[in-house]
């Protein structure tokens, strides 16, 4: 599996800045969460969603042993480390201490990135330090 042009997916992602938030939601300019983001920039650049996305807490600070989440990605894109994840790479982030990986957005450079963001809809901000810790997975989207 090769992966996308990181171009094409950060354009894509750019497409849906605005975008209201709403909770499991996934239509550009309508509404959608961290994770509907991604499904919606899957669909854009990679083609029809490969399996239904089961109903998911907004729990970020969930505990458990799965990495739901991640083993969802694991089926359909490529896992990169953390540290070589860069632009166009969707990124994981645990948000609380012992808690599992809820939050998702999309490298758009080195320090930036693009996320679904409660009250704020989605937004292009500063990869500042307090987010790149709390990056878990990285995954890249496969070329078509």
């Amino acid at each position: 599996m090769r992966p996308a042009d990181p171009d094409r997916i950060i354009a894509a992602a750019r497409g849906w800045l605005g975008t209201p938030y709403h909770d499991q939601a996934s239509l550009r300019g309508v509404g959608c969460d961290c994770l509907g983001l991604a499904r919606g920039v899957w669909r854009e650049v990679v083609g029809e969603e490969p399996f239904p996305i089961q109903p998911y807490s907004r729990d970020w600070g969930e505990t458990g042993t799965r990495e739901v989440l991640a083993e969802g990605a694991r089926r359909m894109m490529i896992e990169v480390s953390v540290a070589d994840a860069g632009p166009g790479a969707l990124v994981l982030f645990r948000m609380r201490t012992g808690a599992i990986a809820k939050h998702v957005g999309i490298l758009t450079a080195p320090d930036r990135f693009i996320h679904a963001y409660e009250r704020l809809g989605v937004i292009e901000e500063p990869l500042t330090c307090a987010w790149r810790r709390r990056i878990a997975f990285a995954f890249l989207f496969p070329s078509i």
